[in-house]
């Protein structure tokens, strides 16, 4: 039977080509928690071109846009199961979930870039984002889209305080993770922790407008 709900959880995603790790936060308590850390397929891994759709063989571009078409439409099926089945399962647990946040390496728009076999990594990554926003979407979840590079200094300002502090708690939060807790878990969890700042923040401007009884 699942638990009663903790309305102050989130999602946080590390998006990457053809899988993404995922780390469910809950912040209904004084301090936060990892509840779980998995990592998901965002690919079909029966059919192995679809983790490099746009990819021919290392170091080469994929000419065919027939092929590459039909391995986006196994990458988006396979996503919307992969995250779904993540969803539906934390849920059942009792955690009512509204809102994640996803880290991507880059937003560069591939049409930018004239090196095909460059453009083809950038492809991929605007791939991988969309199905997981989606996929995350199609699922009532409101996504934020955070880049790598500038995370932990987006989160200081988002959230007050210093990149020292956010990087020692973003470690801190494994310690109760067993098999280790790698680059990507954390910055999956600290876009979780924003996602619960984003909802801790529109609780408190909902009651803010509340009227008085």
């Amino acid at each position: 039977m699942p638990t009663i709900a903790h309305t102050r959880a989130a999602l946080g995603f590390r998006v990457k080509s053809g899988y993404a790790t995922v780390v469910l936060l809950d912040g209904s308590t004084s301090s936060m928690r990892v509840v779980d850390r998995r990592t998901i397929d965002l690919c079909d891994p029966s059919v192995p071109d679809s983790r490099q759709p746009y990819h021919a063989g290392f170091g080469s571009a994929r000419g065919d846009l027939e092929q590459i078409a039909r391995l986006v439409a196994v990458v988006e099926q396979h996503t919307d199961r992969s995250v779904a089945d993540a969803v539906r399962e934390y849920r059942h647990m009792g955690y009512e979930l509204d809102r994640a946040g996803a880290v991507v390496g880059s937003e560069t728009n591939p049409e930018t870039i004239a090196n095909p076999h460059i453009r083809a990594h950038a492809s991929e990554g605007r791939l991988f984002r969309r199905v997981t926003e989606e996929a995350l979407g199609r699922l009532g979840l409101a996504c934020s889209i955070w880049i790598e590079r500038t995370l932990y200094a987006r989160a200081a300002g988002r959230l007050g305080c210093s990149e020292d502090r956010i990087r020692h708690v973003a470690a801190g939060l494994g310690n109760a993770v067993t098999g280790g807790w790698r680059a990507d878990d954390k910055t999956a969890a600290v876009a979780a922790w924003l996602a619960l700042e984003s909802r801790q923040a529109q609780d408190l401007g909902l009651k803010a407008q509340a009227p008085e009884s």
